[in-house]
């Protein structure tokens, strides 16, 4: 998983050469929505490019994480599906859903059962490389979700230089990332961590809060600023061996960024330790790509701190074999 990590920006690179040479079919009709079905690792990337591009696209996204598809979605919707495995049972059942529907369909997957409905119902197939976690791909889902929306003109191409700026500034802030990321783990290790982020970063948390599940094995919560002060923050009235991680950004709106001074101010009295994580970058997507590399890492080393192997997942191995009978 180390290494997987390490090489997330030579994974943008790679994207960003998939995305540019893949071929779509022209849309029949006007897209007046775009829906986004994805799970786990594969799905995540829908629920970060829907913030990316919150204010820049005119039409809504949805992201989809079920086996039902909204009852809108038509001949004018943009269906992309993305499954790394290609086998995503889910995924699999939105994506002939969405056929039956006549959506415009983009499947993005490394193979498996989604590419080969895709070739027999002619669909678009964005393949990217196989023989990884799902969870190790967000560079190549993250890319090809923003090249397909570019393709349908839904955004500009402003995204690709922004991608491009990530990875030199990933390169260049490698090792201090590193060596952020072990501090964050030794904060976490042997505590109940609790994410916080303001609106605009909660794909960010959530992906914190799954590579904590599955790479270092542990239970997690995440809520958000604003709405968790007109809720949660009334929960904090017992001490326990909590580590809250609040994610900051230059760009968070400077309201949110005097709830969370007093945010801290009302945690403090009950957790153990208060982790704050600023994002680099000149752009959202500067700040998104390094925040999601920094927390990789955190919970690879937590990994590593309780000594369990960050690769397997032998629960979820088990649920889709049970499934399966």
């Amino acid at each position: 998983m180390d290494k997987l990590i390490l090489g997330f920006s030579q994974q943008l690179k790679a994207a960003i050469e998939i995305g540019r040479k893949v071929e779509l079919t022209p849309q029949l009709f006007d897209i007046r929505n775009v829906v986004i079905a994805g799970l786990g690792g594969s799905g995540i990337g829908g629920t970060i490019v829907n913030e990316l591009v919150f204010g820049k696209i005119k039409v809504p996204i949805t992201v989809v994480k079920n086996y039902q598809l909204p009852e809108f979605v038509n001949e004018h919707t943009l269906l992309i599906t993305c499954s790394y495995s290609g086998n995503t049972e889910e995924t699999m059942h939105a994506l002939e859903d969405g056929i039956n529907r006549k959506a415009k369909i983009v499947c993005v997957t490394s193979g498996g059962a989604m590419e080969q409905l895709a070739k027999k119902a002619g669909l678009d197939c964005v393949l990217i490389p196989s023989g990884m976690p799902p969870r190790s791909c967000i560079g190549y889902s993250l890319i090809q979700l923003l090249y397909v929306l570019f393709h349908y003109r839904l955004i500009d191409s402003g995204f690709e230089e922004g991608a491009k700026a990530s990875i030199k500034l990933l390169d260049k802030n490698e090792f201090r990332i590193q060596k952020e990321a072990k501090k964050i783990a030794k904060k976490l290790n042997k505590k109940f961590p609790i994410i916080y982020a303001c609106s605009g970063f909660e794909g960010v948390a959530i992906r914190f809060r799954q590579q904590l599940n599955e790479n270092a094995k542990v239970l997690v919560s995440h809520n958000m600023i604003p709405e968790m002060n007109h809720n949660e923050l009334v929960g904090w009235t017992e001490k326990g061996k909590y580590a809250v991680v609040i994610i900051r950004n230059e760009m968070d709106y400077e309201r949110n960024q005097m709830r969370i001074a007093i945010n801290k101010e009302v945690i403090s009295k009950y957790a153990k330790s208060i982790i704050e994580i600023k994002s680099k970058g000149n752009s959202f997507i500067e700040n998104t790509i390094y925040l999601i590399h920094i927390t990789d890492w955190a919970s690879f080393y937590l990994a590593e701190l309780r000594k369990v192997d960050a690769v397997e997942v032998k629960v979820i191995d088990y649920l889709k074999g049970e499934l399966g009978k």
